[in-house]
């Protein structure tokens, strides 16, 4: 059997964490076992649903790699596809025709309540031939009503419900609109869904799309429930992948890490997109869920960051460093800078911030570093390497690393109090990358030219 998975988010916002992971794994699956990785936009939900929220999902799995092997299917444009199926479970007899006021549903409601029933509905209208002419009617899937329905999930097991439990649910609404429980098994069955991976909250919804598949002459999917991410709150949900993109966390780490929110492999916590796709199966989710954990999110990027080669890295970086005034190209220098930068920096957002030093000259210097490192017995040393930096016409680490050399020799000073003063001058404070990287990285002319300019902080010995 060849393996169709779909991915169905409905455009009511962006694609948050909860929802990345059922992408994730719906796409693991499929490349996992050489299926299909199918898209499907539900949006009959028409006043929520919106064009803006529908590209940022797009845009989302797009920049993850989850690119869908099919074009994608908008719900709502099988509207007509919809009710024709309702009308032929009507003719049928598998469906029926409900008068039911809202009055008469509340007070089911409020009876089931005060019985400790899970069945609300009480089959009024569904063998009766006496309806009225004129009035608003829903349309109702005739259930069975005795025995039992099993649902063998494979991440959680065998989960047995009786029949009697279960109402006849709602096919077509009273304004003739479809409703989720029956658009989703319509969709499935025309878009050939073999495995049905979603969250753990639509397990109740399943019993009753199983009698569906049925009524429809349709063979049931394999389904797969996702347990729900303990510690993923209504405020941390809230965080979508792309506000993580656009904090500069990297595509892999967000896999990575959403990857193992329910699922492990061993003991290993870190895996390429590669890795992730040999190793996945659905039989190897955990039943209890996975923890949401910021701090163990940020770390798997750290990894991620260090691990890329210092070219991607930079490439990928190089956005943000623009947001933050960089205006030039990925060139030696800013290659030299991010290697320096990798093994410090938690985000591409962090490593700008700590980049920025290398195409803006200091406003002001901390004063606490200019008191330790700006003293009157430095400033010889000083002079002699801005007299060897300005002799440099070929302006590259090797050179610079020389230059330093010469002084600390001739001096006989350290190497602190020789680097430190220069650090402070071209960043400001004493906290920089190598010193021939952070020269390197601001450039030949605008290092001696704020050289000079921080010459007048060097105060008595």
């Amino acid at each position: 059997m060849s393996i169709r998975v779909r991915f169905a988010p409905s455009p009511t916002g962006s694609l948050h964490m909860g929802s990345a992971r059922t992408a994730l794994f719906n796409w693991l699956y499929a490349r996992h076992c050489g299926g299909a990785f199918l898209l499907r936009i539900e949006d009959t939900d028409l006043e929520r649903s919106t064009d803006a929220s529908r590209d940022a999902i797009f845009d989302a799995m797009q920049w993850l790699g989850l690119d869908p092997d099919e074009e994608a299917v908008i719900q709502s444009s099988r509207r007509d596809e919809h009710v024709a199926i309702a009308t032929r479970l009507l003719a049928e007899g598998k469906a029926y025709k409900c008068y039911c006021t809202a009055d008469e549903l509340a007070e089911m409601r409020d009876r089931a309540f005060a019985s400790g029933r899970t069945r609300v509905y009480e089959r009024t209208w569904r063998d009766r031939d006496d309806a009225p002419s004129g009035v608003p009617y829903t349309v109702r899937l005739k259930l069975p009503v005795d025995g039992t329905i099993t649902l063998d999930d494979i991440v959680l097991g065998e989960i047995t419900k009786a029949n009697d439990d279960l109402d006849d649910f709602i096919l077509l609404r009273s304004d003739g609109s479809p409703t989720y429980n029956f658009v989703v098994v319509c969709d499935d069955a025309f878009m050939g869904i073999t495995h049905v991976v979603r969250g753990q909250d639509h397990v109740d919804n399943t019993f009753r799309q199983m009698h569906l598949y049925d009524a429809l002459g349709k063979p049931r999917p394999r389904f797969a429930h996702l347990p729900l991410i303990e510690g993923l709150s209504k405020r941390k949900g809230s965080a979508s992948v792309n506000h993580y993109r656009d904090a500069g966390y990297l595509r892999e780490a967000v896999m990575n890490y959403v990857a193992r929110l329910g699922w492990s492999f061993g003991d290993q916590e870190i895996f390429s997109p590669d890795e992730l796709v040999e190793k996945f199966t659905l039989e190897a989710v955990h039943p209890g869920g996975g923890r949401y954990d910021d701090d163990k999110f940020a770390w798997v990027n750290t990894q991620w960051i260090k691990a890329l080669p210092v070219e991607e890295i930079a490439s990928r970086a190089l956005p943000f460093f623009a947001r933050d005034g960089y205006g030039g190209a990925v060139d030696a220098p800013l290659l030299a800078l991010v290697e320096a930068l990798q093994p410090r920096a938690a985000t591409l957002v962090d490593m700008a911030a700590q980049a920025r030093f290398a195409w803006t000259a200091p406003t002001e210097y901390d004063p606490k570093a200019v008191q330790k490192w700006m003293r009157q017995d430095a400033a010889e040393a000083y002079d002699a390497l801005v007299a060897e930096l300005s002799a440099i016409t070929d302006f590259t680490r090797t050179n610079i690393e020389a230059a330093v050399a010469a002084v600390v020799e001739r001096t006989g000073l350290g190497m602190g109090k020789i680097a430190q003063p220069v650090r402070i001058a071209l960043t400001g404070g004493a906290v920089s990358p190598p010193i021939d990287v952070t020269m390197f990285a601001v450039g030949r002319d605008e290092t001696l030219a704020r050289l000079d300019a921080a010459r007048t902080l060097f105060g008595a010995p």
